[in-house]
């Protein structure tokens, strides 16, 4: 078996990963791409990989989007409103992410890793209640908190789900059923605004974008499956990926910051 095949299945294996991380709740694609692109499938310029795993997971959240469209669990009002501010931000964001210190930019991300685990470890409001309608103040949120993760999923070449969905369900008060599925346009919306910043570099790897989608949409499809037929252990599916995402973030650090 040749080097580029072997290459090849490792990537669709952590696409695999990243696309059902997506599908069943909603976030933590490119919490895992960047790091799983730097240390598992060989890009090691820090800016490669981020605009690499942008691409990627803007595509993937597209892909998953659709089955959580079908079931009924986007807001489309309160989807657009979020991401067109948030596009904005990361605009801005990713191109100062482009202009930091790769290596610096890591720890940084692994930093970020660390405050996502300790939100997902909080717990989440039970799933009752309908869609909220959307008033002056609901849409002054969304775009405020559209615009700062939309710079801070820019900055760190990140979609921003595990960031998205609890902004969403601040500025809305949207139950986490509805957020989760609500979120993927902004996800999908923020790394393919990243994904072109960084293009136009030249720091996307399309080979490796690509075979990063096609593992993505088969562990999608199954991560939106798994997370309907197992929505009352969503919980304790968050408290075990909190975990890996400290167990990811101590060996960024590591790594980082021995650069």
């Amino acid at each position: 078996m040749t080097l580029s095949l072997v290459q090849d299945l490792i990537g669709l294996l952590c696409g695999g990963l990243v696309g059902f991380s997506l599908g069943l709740v909603g976030g933590g694609g490119s919490i895992l791409a960047v790091p799983l692109m730097v240390y598992v499938v060989g890009l090691k310029d820090p800016h490669l990989a981020i605009g690499t795993s942008a691409a990627a997971v803007g595509v993937n959240a597209l892909v998953n989007l659709i089955p959580h469209a079908r079931r009924g669990s986007v807001v489309w009002s309160s989807a657009l409103i979020f991401a067109a501010a948030g596009v904005v931000g990361a605009a801005i964001g990713s191109t100062l992410g482009k202009a930091f210190d790769g290596g610096k930019l890591l720890v940084l991300f692994a930093g970020l890793m660390v405050v996502v685990g300790v939100l997902m470890l909080r717990p989440r409001p039970n799933e009752s209640g309908g869609r909220p309608g959307l008033d002056a103040q609901r849409i002054g949120k969304l775009v405020l908190s559209g615009a700062a993760t939309g710079a801070l999923s820019g900055f760190f070449g990140i979609g921003g789900g595990f960031l998205i969905v609890p902004a969403l369900m601040a500025s809305t008060g949207m139950p986490i059923l509805y957020c989760v599925g609500t979120s993927l346009v902004s996800v999908a919306a923020f790394g393919l605004t990243t994904a072109v910043n960084y293009a136009r570099s030249g720091l996307v790897d399309w080979a490796a974008a690509a075979v990063f989608v096609v593992g993505g949409m088969a562990g999608g499809f199954g991560g939106v499956a798994l997370a309907h037929r197992l929505a009352g252990a969503r919980g304790a599916l968050n408290r075990v990926f909190a975990g890996l995402i400290f167990v990811v973030a101590a060996y960024v650090l590591y790594r980082g910051l021995r650069l």
